[in-house]
């Protein structure tokens, strides 16, 4: 039997605005993926362990407040020092076409803007995260 692909969706730093990481979050799930939300103002320490202990084979950050820059290094940071390196990490929210090349050039494989179809982010997923084809 297939194992299902696991991923964790989590909104780092002091972001109280949600709607975007739930709609993301039920199309996940819609599609045949576990999905478990961590909920609104994660550290970035709080979303690595989590990572963890959920064996996840995704994590997916939104970020609406401007600290991408700071946070996500330090959660694919984190997530390299737990020995995750083949964990697939997608970003999404409001961040600057500037700053998209570098947080690549960090480890985050796709960042989906305002307006991105959720059949785009799921396909991206599914062909893009490495996993055990079964459990």
């Amino acid at each position: 039997m297939d194992r299902k692909i696991r991923v964790l969706v989590a909104k780092p730093g002091l972001d109280g605005h949600d709607r975007g990481a739930k709609v993301v979050a039920r199309a996940l799930r819609d599609a045949g993926m576990e999905v478990i939300y961590t909920g609104i103002r994660q550290t970035p320490e709080m979303i690595a362990e989590a990572a963890l202990q959920e064996d996840v084979d995704v994590v997916g950050l939104s970020i609406l407040s401007g600290a991408h820059m700071a946070l996500f290094p330090r959660i694919v940071e984190l997530l390299h020092q737990n020995g995750m390196n083949d964990v697939l990490v997608v970003a999404g929210g409001i961040i600057p076409d500037e700053d998209m090349a570098a947080l690549k050039g960090m480890g985050i494989s796709a960042i989906f803007g305002p307006g991105t179809s959720t059949q785009d982010i799921v396909a991206f997923i599914e062909q893009n995260v490495r996993r055990e084809l079964t459990a």
